[in-house]
């Protein structure tokens, strides 16, 4: 009965303190899951800092019992093709592969945009593709996605096939849908 009274005043008093300081060796240990790190802190908060095994209990379960819709945002990428240059149907396909991988390693970067990219492929991984006038045209859609803090991708082109080395090809974009609309949503499908 001792021993449980304990327990119970350390819950009460982890309730009341309000501390939203996590374990960092159980936070390391869900991050060595592949938890985003944000996501792991939540987790260990809703579990109380018990063990990183409940925290990514807790954390898998949320995932598998969130419904598609929730009130999370969507997320897509968009791939910008430099119209300007003469390239083959085969050709435009290769750049915009080029582009996701490009972007898609860009964002393992940095635990936000790792975060996004969990996001984004787990609720469809959307993709568009568009037509950009030419490199100038692609450039300010650049610099208008870095300043919304979009992260992007510029393809420049080896010059093994049908453009010269360093042609900018595709330009890709991720990020929340309207967020990106706002940089390329007047733009025609490709």
């Amino acid at each position: 009965y001792r021993l449980l009274t304990i327990v119970y005043n350390i819950y009460v008093y982890n309730m009341n303190s309000g501390s939203q300081d996590v374990n960092p060796v159980f936070l390391q240990q869900l991050r060595e899951l592949d938890i985003p790190e944000e996501a792991a802190k939540q987790a260990l908060l809703h579990t109380r800092n018990v063990s990183a095994e409940e925290a990514a209990m807790y954390y898998f379960n949320k995932l598998e019992n969130e419904e598609e819709g929730d009130d999370d945002l969507m997320f897509k990428m968009v791939f910008v093709v430099n119209m300007d240059l003469a390239m083959g149907v085969g050709k435009v396909a290769a750049q915009v592969g080029h582009a996701a991988v490009g972007l898609y390693q860009a964002l393992q970067e940095k635990n936000s945009w790792r975060e996004m990219a969990w996001k984004w492929d787990h609720s469809g991984a959307k993709k568009v593709v568009v037509q950009g006038t030419n490199v100038a045209h692609l450039l300010e859609l650049q610099a208008l996605a870095m300043s919304l803090s979009l992260p992007t991708y510029l393809v420049q082109d080896a010059g093994m096939t049908q453009v010269e080395a360093g042609s900018r090809t595709v330009l890709a974009i991720m990020g929340e849908e309207e967020m990106v609309n706002n940089v390329t949503g007047s733009l025609k499908l490709l």
